[in-house]
Protein backbone atom coordinates (compact mmCIF):
# COMPACT_ATOMS: atom_id res chain seq x y z
CA UNK A 1 0.00 0.00 0.00
CA UNK A 2 3.27 2.12 0.18
CA UNK A 3 4.04 1.65 -3.31
CA UNK A 4 4.10 5.00 -5.59
CA UNK A 5 5.38 2.59 -8.54
CA UNK A 6 3.39 4.24 -11.98
CA UNK A 7 2.98 7.63 -10.07
CA UNK A 8 4.07 11.19 -11.24
CA UNK A 9 5.26 13.81 -8.19
CA UNK A 10 6.60 17.27 -8.78
CA UNK A 11 8.01 18.65 -5.58
CA UNK A 12 8.33 22.16 -6.01
CA UNK A 13 11.50 23.52 -5.23
CA UNK A 14 13.04 20.21 -4.90
CA UNK A 15 16.59 20.91 -5.75
CA UNK A 16 17.81 20.68 -2.28
CA UNK A 17 17.04 20.97 1.28
CA UNK A 18 14.04 18.73 2.40
CA UNK A 19 12.49 19.21 -0.87
CA UNK A 20 15.43 17.06 -2.49
CA UNK A 21 14.73 14.30 0.55
CA UNK A 22 11.31 14.09 0.33
CA UNK A 23 11.91 13.74 -3.59
CA UNK A 24 14.50 10.86 -2.70
CA UNK A 25 11.59 9.46 -0.44
CA UNK A 26 9.10 9.31 -3.45
CA UNK A 27 11.62 8.21 -5.98
CA UNK A 28 12.70 5.19 -3.86
CA UNK A 29 8.90 4.31 -3.18
CA UNK A 30 8.48 3.89 -7.55
CA UNK A 31 7.81 7.32 -8.17
CA UNK A 32 8.71 9.29 -11.46
CA UNK A 33 10.01 12.63 -9.76
CA UNK A 34 10.00 15.97 -11.35
CA UNK A 35 11.12 19.28 -9.50
CA UNK A 36 11.44 23.02 -10.48
CA UNK A 37 13.89 25.30 -9.63
CA UNK A 38 13.50 28.98 -10.36
CA UNK A 39 16.93 29.37 -12.23
CA UNK A 40 18.53 26.94 -14.50
CA UNK A 41 21.84 26.64 -12.33
CA UNK A 42 20.23 25.29 -9.46
CA UNK A 43 17.73 23.14 -11.34
CA UNK A 44 21.28 21.68 -13.25
CA UNK A 45 22.78 21.13 -9.80
CA UNK A 46 19.70 19.31 -8.80
CA UNK A 47 19.80 16.92 -11.34
CA UNK A 48 23.56 16.09 -10.73
CA UNK A 49 22.68 15.27 -7.36
CA UNK A 50 19.63 13.09 -8.55
CA UNK A 51 22.13 11.50 -10.78
CA UNK A 52 24.31 10.72 -8.33
CA UNK A 53 22.13 9.05 -6.29
CA UNK A 54 20.60 7.07 -8.94
CA UNK A 55 17.53 8.74 -9.54
CA UNK A 56 16.14 9.85 -12.98
CA UNK A 57 14.60 13.03 -11.88
CA UNK A 58 13.39 15.67 -13.74
CA UNK A 59 14.12 19.35 -13.70
CA UNK A 60 12.04 22.21 -15.06
CA UNK A 61 12.84 25.71 -14.37
CA UNK A 62 9.56 27.46 -13.09
CA UNK A 63 8.94 30.89 -11.04
CA UNK A 64 5.72 28.91 -8.88
CA UNK A 65 4.36 33.09 -8.12
CA UNK A 66 3.96 33.20 -11.85
CA UNK A 67 0.26 31.55 -12.68
CA UNK A 68 1.21 31.00 -16.54
CA UNK A 69 4.79 30.00 -15.78
CA UNK A 70 2.84 27.03 -13.60
CA UNK A 71 0.41 26.50 -15.88
CA UNK A 72 2.90 26.24 -19.07
CA UNK A 73 4.84 23.76 -16.63
CA UNK A 74 2.23 21.74 -15.27
CA UNK A 75 1.45 20.96 -19.17
CA UNK A 76 4.85 19.73 -19.93
CA UNK A 77 5.05 17.52 -17.42
CA UNK A 78 1.76 16.04 -18.19
CA UNK A 79 2.99 15.73 -21.63
CA UNK A 80 6.31 14.48 -21.00
CA UNK A 81 5.81 11.90 -17.97
CA UNK A 82 2.10 12.11 -17.54
CA UNK A 83 -0.77 12.70 -15.18
CA UNK A 84 0.37 14.53 -12.08
CA UNK A 85 -1.10 12.12 -9.23
CA UNK A 86 0.96 13.76 -6.20
CA UNK A 87 2.18 17.25 -5.59
CA UNK A 88 3.96 18.33 -3.00
CA UNK A 89 4.32 22.14 -2.51
CA UNK A 90 7.66 22.68 -0.59
CA UNK A 91 9.09 25.61 -2.38
CA UNK A 92 9.47 28.32 0.34
CA UNK A 93 11.47 31.25 1.37
CA UNK A 94 12.20 33.49 4.87
CA UNK A 95 12.90 36.49 6.14
CA UNK A 96 13.99 37.17 9.46
CA UNK A 97 12.91 40.59 10.24
CA UNK A 98 11.56 42.25 13.16
CA UNK A 99 7.70 42.80 12.14
CA UNK A 100 7.83 46.78 12.72
CA UNK A 101 11.15 46.87 10.71
CA UNK A 102 9.17 44.58 7.97
CA UNK A 103 8.19 46.35 4.64
CA UNK A 104 5.04 45.69 2.60
CA UNK A 105 7.47 44.13 -0.01
CA UNK A 106 9.20 41.60 2.28
CA UNK A 107 5.96 40.81 3.65
CA UNK A 108 4.35 40.33 0.32
CA UNK A 109 7.04 38.36 -1.38
CA UNK A 110 7.17 35.70 1.89
CA UNK A 111 3.49 35.35 1.36
CA UNK A 112 3.70 34.77 -2.34
CA UNK A 113 5.79 32.06 -2.30
CA UNK A 114 4.85 30.30 0.77
CA UNK A 115 1.26 30.48 0.36
CA UNK A 116 0.22 32.53 -3.16
CA UNK A 117 2.37 29.66 -5.06
CA UNK A 118 0.76 26.58 -3.08
CA UNK A 119 -2.90 27.86 -4.65
CA UNK A 120 -1.47 28.61 -8.23
CA UNK A 121 0.35 25.15 -8.11
CA UNK A 122 -2.44 23.06 -7.05
CA UNK A 123 -5.18 24.98 -8.95
CA UNK A 124 -3.15 23.80 -11.99
CA UNK A 125 -2.81 19.91 -11.14
CA UNK A 126 -5.86 19.65 -9.62
CA UNK A 127 -8.33 19.41 -12.70
CA UNK A 128 -6.40 16.34 -14.35
CA UNK A 129 -6.82 14.79 -10.68
CA UNK A 130 -10.08 14.84 -10.80
CA UNK A 131 -10.05 13.54 -14.49
CA UNK A 132 -7.71 10.66 -13.63
CA UNK A 133 -9.83 9.76 -10.51
CA UNK A 134 -8.00 11.37 -7.40
CA UNK A 135 -4.65 12.92 -6.11
CA UNK A 136 -2.25 13.53 -3.55
CA UNK A 137 -1.76 17.22 -2.38
CA UNK A 138 0.99 17.25 0.57
CA UNK A 139 1.70 21.22 1.59
CA UNK A 140 4.84 21.53 3.49
CA UNK A 141 3.81 23.69 6.38
CA UNK A 142 5.69 24.48 9.70
CA UNK A 143 5.55 24.38 13.64
CA UNK A 144 4.58 28.30 12.40
CA UNK A 145 1.57 27.18 10.99
CA UNK A 146 0.48 26.67 14.97
CA UNK A 147 3.06 29.08 16.76
CA UNK A 148 4.40 32.67 16.46
CA UNK A 149 8.07 33.84 16.83
CA UNK A 150 9.69 36.78 17.24
CA UNK A 151 11.33 38.21 13.49
CA UNK A 152 8.60 35.97 11.79
CA UNK A 153 5.39 37.45 11.11
CA UNK A 154 5.28 36.98 7.57
CA UNK A 155 6.15 33.78 7.42
CA UNK A 156 3.98 32.32 10.31
CA UNK A 157 1.29 34.70 8.65
CA UNK A 158 2.24 32.73 5.38
CA UNK A 159 2.48 29.17 6.99
CA UNK A 160 -0.97 29.47 8.94
CA UNK A 161 -2.83 30.39 5.75
CA UNK A 162 -1.32 27.17 4.45
CA UNK A 163 -2.85 25.22 7.66
CA UNK A 164 -6.36 26.50 6.36
CA UNK A 165 -5.80 26.34 2.29
CA UNK A 166 -5.16 22.92 2.97
CA UNK A 167 -8.01 21.93 5.26
CA UNK A 168 -9.94 23.86 2.60
CA UNK A 169 -8.59 22.34 -0.53
CA UNK A 170 -9.48 18.67 0.96
CA UNK A 171 -13.01 19.40 2.24
CA UNK A 172 -13.49 20.85 -1.29
CA UNK A 173 -11.78 18.04 -3.41
CA UNK A 174 -12.23 15.41 -1.44
CA UNK A 175 -15.62 14.20 -2.65
CA UNK A 176 -13.04 13.37 -6.35
CA UNK A 177 -11.09 11.06 -4.53
CA UNK A 178 -8.24 14.06 -4.04
CA UNK A 179 -6.58 13.94 -0.28
CA UNK A 180 -4.76 17.19 0.56
CA UNK A 181 -2.69 17.08 3.58
CA UNK A 182 0.51 19.00 5.37
CA UNK A 183 3.63 17.97 6.95
CA UNK A 184 5.17 20.43 9.46
CA UNK A 185 8.98 19.79 9.94
CA UNK A 186 10.23 20.60 12.95
CA UNK A 187 14.16 22.05 13.23
CA UNK A 188 15.67 20.07 10.32
CA UNK A 189 19.56 19.96 9.82
CA UNK A 190 20.29 21.00 6.61
CA UNK A 191 22.86 23.05 5.22
CA UNK A 192 20.98 26.06 5.66
CA UNK A 193 20.80 25.70 9.37
CA UNK A 194 24.42 24.69 10.16
CA UNK A 195 25.27 27.88 10.84
CA UNK A 196 23.39 27.06 13.90
CA UNK A 197 24.52 24.34 15.33
CA UNK A 198 27.78 25.03 14.92
CA UNK A 199 30.20 25.24 17.74
CA UNK A 200 31.61 28.00 19.78
CA UNK A 201 35.03 28.82 20.24
CA UNK A 202 34.84 27.71 23.64
CA UNK A 203 33.38 24.23 22.43
CA UNK A 204 29.65 24.57 23.63
CA UNK A 205 26.68 24.45 21.79
CA UNK A 206 25.36 28.17 19.37
CA UNK A 207 22.76 29.60 21.88
CA UNK A 208 19.73 28.96 19.46
CA UNK A 209 20.67 25.00 18.84
CA UNK A 210 20.71 24.67 22.38
CA UNK A 211 17.05 26.06 22.71
CA UNK A 212 16.20 24.02 20.24
CA UNK A 213 17.58 20.73 21.82
CA UNK A 214 16.04 21.81 24.83
CA UNK A 215 12.39 22.30 23.40
CA UNK A 216 12.35 18.91 21.34
CA UNK A 217 11.45 15.73 23.70
CA UNK A 218 13.82 13.42 21.09
CA UNK A 219 16.48 15.93 22.47
CA UNK A 220 18.15 16.34 18.80
CA UNK A 221 17.39 18.34 16.23
CA UNK A 222 15.19 16.49 12.69
CA UNK A 223 17.49 15.27 9.49
CA UNK A 224 16.12 15.46 6.47
CA UNK A 225 15.24 11.37 6.17
CA UNK A 226 13.07 11.96 9.18
CA UNK A 227 10.93 13.04 6.25
CA UNK A 228 10.72 10.14 3.77
CA UNK A 229 8.51 7.87 5.74
CA UNK A 230 5.74 10.56 6.73
CA UNK A 231 5.74 12.05 2.77
CA UNK A 232 5.25 8.45 1.29
CA UNK A 233 2.43 7.66 3.91
CA UNK A 234 0.98 10.93 2.47
CA UNK A 235 1.28 10.10 -0.69
CA UNK A 236 0.23 6.89 -1.03
CA UNK A 237 -2.69 4.41 -0.77
CA UNK A 238 -2.21 4.21 2.64
CA UNK A 239 -3.38 7.09 3.41
CA UNK A 240 -6.60 7.25 1.40
CA UNK A 241 -8.89 8.35 4.30
CA UNK A 242 -6.83 10.72 5.55
CA UNK A 243 -7.51 13.73 4.75
CA UNK A 244 -7.11 17.48 5.58
CA UNK A 245 -4.36 16.66 8.27
CA UNK A 246 -1.21 18.33 9.17
CA UNK A 247 1.35 16.06 10.39
CA UNK A 248 3.85 17.56 12.34
CA UNK A 249 6.99 15.89 12.17
CA UNK A 250 8.84 17.69 15.05
CA UNK A 251 10.26 15.43 17.40
CA UNK A 252 7.70 16.32 19.90
CA UNK A 253 8.44 20.54 20.15
CA UNK A 254 4.41 20.92 19.99
CA UNK A 255 3.32 18.41 22.50
CA UNK A 256 5.81 19.93 24.76
CA UNK A 257 5.82 22.66 27.37
CA UNK A 258 9.57 22.88 27.96
CA UNK A 259 12.15 22.03 30.96
CA UNK A 260 11.31 23.83 34.36
CA UNK A 261 14.00 26.43 35.09
CA UNK A 262 16.70 25.06 37.92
Amino acid sequence: MFSLKGKVALVTGGAHGIGYAMAKALAGAGATVAFNSSNEQSCQEGLKNYRAEGIEAHGYVCDVTDETAVQEMVKKIESELGTINVLVNNAGIIKRIPMCETSVEDFSKVISVDLVAPFIVSKAVIPAMIKNGGGKIINVCSMMSELGRETVSAYAAAKGGLKMLTKNIASEYGAYNIQCNGIGPGYIATPQTAPLRERQEDGSRHPFDSFIVSKTPASRWGEPADLAGPVVFLASSASNFVNGHILYVDGGILAYIGKQPK
